[in-house]
């Protein structure tokens, strides 16, 4: 029997099990009460409470301009809603980088404040110090390589990374450290399936993908887009498996109709 269908509630010790096994983990985002009961009602192993909710929640370009104060809230919402699934809040961009104090009070926070099981932070060797004094005081910690979006500025765009040579070599090496460092999983998106796999072969901790190929140890897709609330983003690794954004328009034009022609409500819709 497979350790999810066992599984009452998930822990990072439920997910090394899970490589371990050659069982694959699932994983989506969730920001708020309602999408997040809906998820974890559905089985999914992982809800990550991710800085995208800068984009699809509050309608910004990139993830750069949301809060810990935001993500806190975010994080609260999901936590209320959840009962199965494992809930990992990504640090927002200026929370962690380059001061590991910092970092720690980050994270200590989103654990306080918002009840979640464990946090995410992007970047390889130069985050190592943060990491590791993130887990001097017992909080979990995921990594994140391959396309950091908090360092889409750097980047200049969202390509797919670690293509050529050297920054493949140096995507290795992170990860390595990242797991030396006591990650207990990272997240690889954007970057070729076979570099993906060579990764997941190499480190004992799951590897996540999103855009990285089926040679990983899970998937991970922002749950709007895989919904199809969102419509005009349309990378190659995205399935849709919904289109809502059709659905919920067709919806709200019968609903205007309706009012308009004063149909809703009727007899039986009234006190």
């Amino acid at each position: 029997m497979s350790v999810h269908k066992e599984i009452k509630k998930v822990t990072t010790h439920v997910l090394q099990e899970m490589k371990r096994g050659g069982e694959k983990i699932s994983m989506l985002t969730a920001y708020d009460y309602t999408m997040a009961k809906i998820v974890d009602h559905a089985g999914i192993d992982v809800i990550l409470v991710g800085d995208s909710a800068s984009n699809v929640m509050a309608g910004h370009e990139t993830t750069l301009p949301i809060t810990l104060d935001q993500m806190i809230y975010h994080a609260s919402s999901v936590v209320r809603a959840v009962d199965r699934a494992l809930i990992i809040v990504d640090l927002p961009f200026g929370t962690y980088q380059g001061n590991s104090k910092e970092a720690l009070n980050s994270a200590i926070r989103i654990m306080k404040e918002s009840g979640a099981h464990a946090v995410k932070l992007e970047g390889g060797k130069e985050i190592t110090e943060s990491i590791q004094r993130i887990l001097t005081a017992g909080i979990p910690v995921m990594g994140h390589l391959g396309l950091t979006p908090q360092s889409i500025y750097k980047f200049g765009t969202y390509n797919v990374r670690a293509k050529e040579e050297a920054e493949a070599q140096k995507l290795i090496e992170d990860a390595h450290a990242l797991e030396k460092a006591g990650c207990f999983a990272i997240v690889l998106e954007k970057i070729p399936a076979k570099l993906a796999e060579q990764v997941a072969k190499e480190l004992a901790i799951p590897v996540i993908g999103i855009g990285a190929g089926g040679g990983v140890d899970g998937q991970v897709l922002v749950f709007h887009d895989m919904v199809g609330l969102t419509h005009e983003f349309n990378p190659r690794f995205l399935r849709r498996y919904l289109n809502l954004y059709e659905e919920i328009n067709t919806a709200v034009g019968q609903y205007i109709k309706d009012v308009k022609s004063k149909d809703f409500p009727n007899a039986g819709e009234q006190y």
